[in-house]
């Protein structure tokens, strides 16, 4: 089966990202696949490379580094999602004039058509948190 997985949550806020992390764990190793992460409303915030843990809480955005070499799956942020959480990428930098950028490199910012692709793609979507 081919998943698609929807993240809502924020990592300091919410289990949401942890328990979407264990779901694709557990799919991955029945044989399953996942074919796309959307990072959507403050989930937005797990694409940040500028998110700092404590040293004992740091599990999550390596696991996500993990993930992304092993399995090669679409890290998507969702641009809209991102811009109001300051999750921005060079281009978007650039156009909003600001001097910096923040999207982890392992993740893509694009737009709610990632998302639809992923369904279109997908034999079920997932999603982990409240909107």
């Amino acid at each position: 089966m081919i998943y698609s997985i929807v993240v809502y949550g924020a990592p300091h806020s919410s289990q949401a990202p942890y328990s979407a992390y264990q779901f694709i764990q557990a799919a991955l190793s029945r044989g399953h696949s996942i074919y796309r992460i959307f990072f959507y409303h403050d989930g937005a915030t797990n694409g940040s490379s500028l998110v700092v843990s404590p040293q004992d809480d740091d599990l999550l955005p390596k696991a996500w580094h993990e993930l992304k070499q092993q399995h090669e799956i679409d890290f998507v942020v969702c641009i809209g999602a991102g811009i109001k959480r300051g999750v921005i990428n060079e281009q978007e930098a650039a156009r909003y004039e600001r001097t910096q950028h923040s999207l982890n490199d392992r993740f893509e910012l694009s737009g709610l058509g990632q998302l639809v692709d992923a369904s279109l793609k997908s034999d079920r979507v997932i999603t982990f948190g409240a909107r």
